[in-house]
């Protein structure tokens, strides 16, 4: 093993590609509607199918992603949400990917694939064409994105299949270039609540065929703004609980609903928060600080990495795991990566341990420096994500 803190321990949990994951959840809403999934040639030889989590048969299928609900904070926070708290029972305990962030989680959401595969490897990343960093989220500048993710999603697939298939967010998602590149297929629709985007799921689940996809992202924005153990992340979880048991309630007898999320979140103190502008140790030798700050991707100036990922294991000590990114691969964090893919991913790749995070406010905006409540590593509390279904009677 590398002279570092092991990255083995019970404050990790690996993401289960090959189990039920994130990406397993569309391609099984798929089968569950009649059609199933297709993928490239490519992708068939390199990426076996992701497991079918035998869900029941239907002929109209709502999904709806909670951003940032993850499933061990549901259960601590239950108290503020009776109807998903009623669910649990025969709820499922799902894993998202690597990095634990809404970039990376979407692209296997839409495509099934390990992140290694579609290739949206972190919230912030470097593009090997061009030399500049990559926001995967806002996509300013960015690349063609059916260029850097090129495979088919489910949503064309259930399109093709003859699905009526729906899309339904903030009307700022249609046609970006996240949406674009992981989320492409079928109708968008754009409703800024959730309220609207409920009863919008409810026009599109009439469909006689149909899967209809909800997304509602404020549970994630309180908590990074106020701590995902506040009093406002219990006061968002009971709002959007009461909507989404008037989605369930009000459906089309026998439509499925299922409830999901893309990550779960951790609350950072500040005296936790360690800034590398102010640190010559950590800033020596380094380019960029990209993905999040639990997962910092550490590009490092031609031929320095190894220094640098000595500096910074020196740096961090029992804070955080130093991987070199070859080592990171090895051990599948991504999953199997594709050679267009590989150097997109940093350097380093660091795995914060809890409490803990690396930001660098010479780059980083000050509101994401002062974020409290945030995610992309591996704990249970952030990779951990619920399934939740209802059949509407």
């Amino acid at each position: 093993m590398p002279d570092h803190p092991s990255v083995e321990g019970a404050e990790w949990t690996w993401p289960a590609y090959d189990g039920p994951s994130l990406g397993a959840v569309l391609p099984s809403v798929l089968r569950s509607l009649g059609v199933e999934p297709s993928r490239h040639a490519e992708a068939r030889e390199a990426y076996p199918d992701v497991p079918d989590l035998a869900l029941t048969r239907t002929d109209r299928s709502v999904v709806v992603l909670v951003d940032g609900l993850g499933d061990r904070l549901l259960r601590r926070r239950a108290g503020h949400a009776p109807f998903l708290r009623s669910l649990l029972p025969t709820a499922s305990t799902l894993r998202a990917g690597f990095p634990t962030t809404t970039a990376t989680s979407m692209g296997s959401f839409g495509t099934g694939l390990p992140p290694g595969a579609h290739g949206l490897v972190g919230y912030e990343v470097r593009d090997p064409q061009t030399g500049a960093m990559l926001n995967e989220l806002s996509w300013e500048n960015g690349p063609h994105p059916e260029g850097w993710q090129p495979h088919a999603t489910v949503f064309e697939q259930a399109e093709r299949a003859g699905l009526a298939t729906a899309r339904i967010g903030p009307s700022f998602f249609d046609g970006s270039g996240l949406t674009r590149a992981a989320l492409r297929g079928g109708r968008f629709v754009g409703a800024d609540d959730l309220g609207a985007r409920v009863d919008a799921a409810l026009v599109c689940a009439r469909e006689p065929r149909s899967l209809t996809y909800l997304y509602w992202g404020d549970v994630d924005k309180i908590g990074h703004i106020h701590g995902c153990e506040s009093w406002q992340w219990g006061e968002e979880l009971a709002a959007t609980d009461a909507e989404l048991r008037r989605l369930a309630e009000s459906l089309p007898a026998g439509t499925t609903l299922h409830i999901t999320a893309d990550h779960g979140m951790v609350d950072v103190p500040d005296e936790g928060v360690h800034d590398a502008a102010l640190d010559p140790v950590l800033a020596a030798g380094v380019e960029r600080i990209g993905g999040e700050p639990r997962s910092p991707q550490v590009y490092a100036a031609p031929g320095a990495a190894a220094d640098v990922a000595a500096r910074w294991r020196d740096r961090l000590g029992e804070r955080g795991v130093v991987l070199e990114r070859e080592e990171a691969v090895t051990r599948g964090l991504f999953g199997p990566v594709r050679e267009q893919v590989l150097e997109r991913i940093g350097d380093l790749v660091v795995l914060m341990r809890p409490g803990f995070s690396v930001v660098d406010s010479r780059v980083h905006r000050p509101e994401l420096i002062s974020l409290r409540g945030v995610h992309g590593s591996l704990t249970a509390d952030e990779i951990d994500i619920p399934l939740l279904s209802v059949t509407a009677g």
